[in-house]
């Protein structure tokens, strides 16, 4: 009887089911429509973060450049027009970004640095012309040049330290003007450095 009552009742309520496997069809729909955007988000996540890994660290990024480390004094140029300068001797270079086949420093993330250049030539001799000059570069547009050109001193010096805003890309360098030299040997007189003060 009570199966014969089942039975009846549900008969009499097949709309109110069907209407029922319906909304939970949508919702179904609905459900499944909301899960895949989700998946897009955490993708869409994952991918930034895996960007974000990947830079070196805020602390980590700095190069420290000298021209040459050979025992014996010897000049770079003069030349006949501006030449871009390749140091040979890297103290440090965290995060990897002072290429030393190209002499450039490559901004790994965007944020404010430190550029430094001291520049040192030799004339050789006592009433000489001295042509200590080179320029501090930001995407080959010359930032700052250090130039010492006399005939009164037969070595100088120069520095010059910067900071500057730079941009993730930047590409930072050091050139030679013409008709200038710089001198160096193990002593390290001309250097070239970079580091990262503070990160964006």
């Amino acid at each position: 009887w009570l199966l014969l009552v089942t039975m009846a009742i549900l008969k009499s309520n097949k709309i109110p089911c069907c209407l029922m496997l319906q909304e939970v069809e949508k919702l179904r729909t609905q459900f499944n429509k909301s899960l895949d955007e989700l998946e897009q988000v955490y993708q869409t996540m994952e991918q930034s973060l895996s960007k974000i890994k990947a830079l070196p660290p805020a602390s980590s990024v700095a190069a420290s450049v000298a021209l040459y480390s050979n025992d014996s004094f010897k000049c770079l140029g003069p030349f006949s027009s501006r030449q871009d300068i390749i140091y040979k001797h890297v103290f440090l270079n965290l995060g990897n970004s002072y290429d030393k086949n190209s002499g450039t420093f490559t901004v790994p993330r965007s944020g404010v640095y430190s550029l430094a250049l001291t520049v040192y030539s030799d004339a050789g001799a006592p009433d000489t012309t001295l042509a200590a000059c080179a320029a501090l570069q930001v995407n080959g547009l010359m930032l700052a040049e250090q130039s010492e050109q006399n005939t009164q001193d037969q070595e100088d010096s120069a520095t010059a330290v910067v900071a500057l805003h730079l941009k993730a890309g930047d590409v930072v360098s050091v050139s030679l003007g013409a008709g200038c030299f710089l001198c160096d040997d193990h002593n390290h007189y001309n250097t070239f450095s970079v580091f990262l003060l503070y990160a964006e």
